[in-house]
């Protein structure tokens, strides 16, 4: 019994023998194919088997189009009249207007191809079972595994050169490498995270996905897609894609591993040069030219950080995926527990250019937020050394201050900070430490839970409920801490004078 598919199906197959659609509905059924039919006989179409697919095979020629208009037209008539509806045949992309517009007249299908015989098998593979089909693709993508990718994107490109589809890495706050014209939106969200193997098919998209398991990352899957697939063609595509994603595991543990080392050198680098404070060091000098890190001309500083405990790394990760889309030149890394960089402006430039990159960054902010809880701080237009070591700064001590600003959007421009910014660095200094650490010394046991509670406490504007619901205790303990912290430090929580001191001496006794 013959399978029905239509030709969107063979159009998509990666080895179709170079198809190409010329005339006709793309999605027209077909069930079998006959090659070189004889279109002489006379009387209706052969009688199909009982039982089998009502749709008429697929007409295979290995002969060129004839290039008379006449004969094209002949052509087109008899395989109409012996029941055909899908035509294949080698330089059809030259035919006529005339025959074209027959084509269209009698609802038929005419695919040019420049193989033959590989479109008969292609045929074949589609119509018998997805074991043959999904051994090809198998075949095909065990070159991958020789050549070694430079990097993940590369490896993906591999895959989808050696398979014909697109291939696609996925989480769910979106697209993290494509080779395609893109997923449809909306795609992460009609995947199941939790399945092993999924199927996603629909007008826009035919796709499988298979969970990439690896230590490094989770939450990822592997997608391969393509327009029109067919039942038969997603099964082979499931077995090829269990098959590779190995691979792609391997490769994203070793890009982490890279990204990691990189990470950590490249803070280390930032700190050095920070902590210089306008001293020469020709090392450090050297270590940044080598990463295109420019001092001189304009820069403008953003730090991203966590609200709540969030891995700087993953913060760091997430950022980089957002800015590279992005037309801002800058450069990125981790400073403490935010990732932080600068945008590269040159000499002098505009005050709407300026604004500009500031709604480019708040743009990303904004697009993070959908799965990261971060805040953002930026800071102000610098230029030269001394202006790069200062717009950094202020970035860092703005995102500080943007983690308790949710009436602002959780971001914070040094511009406006004012008064904070004064303060936040005046706990920076070698002599607030050891005031801090000696007014709060009473709180500093074992499990810090009454130090962490006051914190969380002035971060939520002395609000009981706020900060029960923050620490996920009950507003009653928050309560008895409260008071026990009054207690021991005899301090008076009306006076706003109080309370602000206590705040940046908590932060400044915690490191952040």
């Amino acid at each position: 019994m013959s399978r029905e598919l239509d030709c969107a199906a063979l159009l998509a197959h990666p080895a179709n023998g170079g198809l190409l659609h010329v005339a006709g509905p793309e999605n027209a059924p077909w069930a079998g194919v006959d090659i070189d039919p004889d279109l002489h006989g006379r009387g209706p179409a052969p009688d199909r088997i009982p039982g089998d697919s009502p749709a008429p095979p697929i007409a295979v020629f290995t002969t060129a189009l004839p290039d008379a208009p006449w004969k094209q037209d002949a052509l087109i008539r008899r395989a109409r009249d012996r029941g055909y509806r899908i035509l294949v045949v080698p330089g059809a992309s030259a035919a006529s207007a005339g025959a074209r517009e027959l084509t269209r007249r009698f609802a038929m299908t005419v695919l040019a191809v420049e193989e033959p015989a590989h479109c008969a098998r292609a045929c074949w593979q589609l119509e018998q079972s997805s074991d043959a089909l999904a051994l090809d693709y198998v075949r095909s993508v065990a070159a991958v595994f020789q050549h070694e990718a430079a990097d993940l994107s590369g490896l993906f490109r591999n895959i989808s050169s050696s398979i014909g589809h697109a291939a696609a890495l996925v989480d769910r706050s979106g697209t993290l490498v494509d080779t395609g014209e893109g997923l449809p939106d909306g795609f992460v969200d009609s995947v199941d995270f939790d399945a092993w193997v999924t199927r996603v098919n629909s007008d826009e998209v035919s796709a499988v996905t298979v969970r990439v398991q690896t230590h490094a990352r989770t939450g990822i899957r592997l997608v391969i897609y393509d327009r029109g697939l067919a039942d038969v063609q997603l099964r082979a595509l499931e077995t090829m894609a269990e098959v590779v994603m190995p691979a792609v595991a391997a490769r994203i543990t070793l890009d982490e591993l890279a990204a990691l080392t990189d990470a950590s050198a490249s803070s280390e680098l930032l700190r050095e040069f920070l902590e210089l404070r306008g001293a020469r060091n020709p090392e450090v000098e050297r270590r940044m030219a080598e990463r295109a890190w420019r001092t001189a001309g304009y820069q403008l500083g953003f730090a991203f950080r966590g609200i709540g405990r969030t891995d700087a790394h993953s913060m760091l990760r997430a950022v980089s995926q957002k800015l590279g889309p992005s037309e801002l030149d800058t450069r990125v890394t981790i400073l403490g527990r935010s990732a932080v960089g600068w945008v590269v402006l040159g000499d002098d430039p505009s005050a709407e250019r300026v604004e500009a990159t500031a709604a480019g960054l708040r743009a990303i902010h904004d697009e993070l937020r959908r799965s990261w809880d971060a805040a953002m701080g930026i800071g102000s237009l610098q230029s030269g050394e001394s202006g790069l070591r200062t717009t950094v700064t202020e970035a860092v001590d703005a995102a500080k201050v943007a983690v308790n600003r949710a009436s602002a959007g959780y971001r914070v421009r040094v511009d406006s900070l004012g008064l904070d910014q004064l303060l936040l660095a005046w706990t920076s200094n070698d002599t607030f430490l050891p005031a801090a650490e000696s007014l709060l010394s009473p709180l500093m046991n074992d499990s810090q839970d009454l130090l962490q509670t006051l914190t969380t406490y002035l971060d939520h504007e002395s609000v009981v409920n706020a900060t029960a619901a923050a620490m996920g205790i009950h507003r009653n303990t928050v309560s008895m801490r409260i008071h026990r912290v009054q207690q021991l430090l005899g301090v008076d929580f009306a006076d706003p004078r109080t309370r602000m001191a206590l705040h940046l001496a908590c932060h400044a006794v915690l490191g952040d």
